[in-house]
């Protein structure tokens, strides 16, 4: 296959109704096609649409991959709910991503031309952006741990300098559509493992259901009025809106949290890597060390059964050599290198050495056989 692209969109605040399915079915011919999807991939050939104009009109997510590295995530979040200036200024530090502008929406697009993507095996685009798809939410809800991963990206590519402060006191719990985030945009893991040392809101720890329902107990009743109508009207934002708010009041009176540098969190990273780097080492030389002891263990079970059977084994070695094929003599002579070894250690070299000195005599014409047994005195 000399290429592949794989697309998927998913609409997740308004259904495709039975027009906008048509639209897309005219784009292409063999996409599989929902009430709240819309994918395919090429091996041949483009997609005749554009991925911007199609989140820009009907879906809140895609998702790009191509086997020469290049993968691609667009997230349609409505402006009301965003701090678009808080997040340009969390992109300043990488190339990863951009926001565009989209009527009443922003459009997070996300990118990647990572070529060492080809040589780290097949992967079909399939499944990442069920993966990813919570991710929306929780941005929406006020949650900007997704936005902090492109700021480490940005660590990680060393655009950041090492004075640069971590826009948040870290991102822990990590959760999974964070972890796939972070392995779909091939983030450092032990980047993101220093960073998820801390969690990203102190009030996480203990969010208990009564502190919740004091916050929202406190709540004007207009806005919690505003918030039922709306909701049975089906807007599909109010919860979000609502964690959002919840999650600010929770954060308030908690005083300034403790920032880690640029630096800090290499260096950090650097530790992590070396620590599992050292962990692997030690379980290879474990493993490397059961292996040796159970070839051992057969080894001597298999040199055990020889000794029992005595004589019998040279009768062996005899009719392997008789074979006058490279498997038989393979075998006489590891047969014959045990007996060695059973000969040491029963104190009888002398009688050994005369057996194998009659038996080179015997096949002295053998030369492929001789040869096996160059390393026998």
């Amino acid at each position: 296959m000399s290429e592949y692209q794989y697309y998927e969109f998913q609409a997740i605040d308004k259904p495709l109704d039975e027009a906008d399915r048509k639209a897309l079915r005219r784009l292409s011919s063999r996409a599989q096609i929902t009430a709240t999807s819309f994918t395919n991939h090429y091996e041949w050939g483009d997609f005749k649409g554009s991925p911007r104009k199609l989140v820009e009109r009907w879906f809140d997510l895609h998702l790009y991959v191509a086997n020469w590295g290049t993968r691609q995530l667009m997230i349609r979040l409505p402006k009301r709910l965003v701090d678009q200036d808080r997040l340009d200024a969390w992109l300043m530090g990488t190339d990863l991503a951009e926001v565009l502008e989209a009527g009443d929406n922003l459009i997070l697009d996300i990118c990647s031309d990572g070529e060492d993507a080809v040589d780290r095996g097949w992967d079909d685009g399939s499944g990442w952006l069920g993966a990813m798809a919570p991710l929306r939410a929780d941005l929406l809800s006020g949650d900007w741990r997704l936005p902090y991963l492109l700021w480490l990206a940005g660590v990680e590519s060393g655009s950041l300098r090492d004075d640069a402060l971590e826009p948040l006191p870290g991102i822990a719990p990590l959760n999974g559509g964070l972890q796939a985030f972070a392995g779909f945009f091939r983030i450092d893991e032990d980047l993101v493992r220093a960073a998820a040392e801390a969690p990203a809101n102190a009030h996480e720890r203990g969010s208990s259901p009564m502190r919740l329902r004091t916050v929202i107990a406190g709540m004007p009743e207009s806005q919690k009025t505003a918030m039922l109508l709306r909701l049975a009207e089906s807007d599909p934002h109010v919860a979000a809106e609502l964690r959002s708010r919840v999650r600010s009041a929770l954060s308030l009176g908690l005083g300034s949290p403790t920032l880690r540098s640029a630096a800090a969190l290499r260096n950090r990273a650097r530790a992590i890597r070396k620590e599992r780097e050292t962990a692997a080492a030690a379980r290879r030389r474990d493993e490397r060390l059961r292996q040796e002891r159970l070839a051992e263990q057969a080894r001597r079970t298999h040199l055990a059964a020889l000794r029992r059977r005595g004589k019998d084994v040279w009768r062996e070695v005899e009719a392997e050599v008789g074979r006058r094929n490279a498997a038989g003599y393979d075998r006489a002579a590891g047969l014959i290198f045990d007996l060695r070894t059973l000969a040491d250690e029963d104190g009888a070299m002398a009688d050994f050495a005369n057996r194998l000195n009659a038996l080179r005599k015997r096949h002295e014409r053998k030369q492929r056989f001789l040869e096996r047994l160059r390393d026998l005195a």
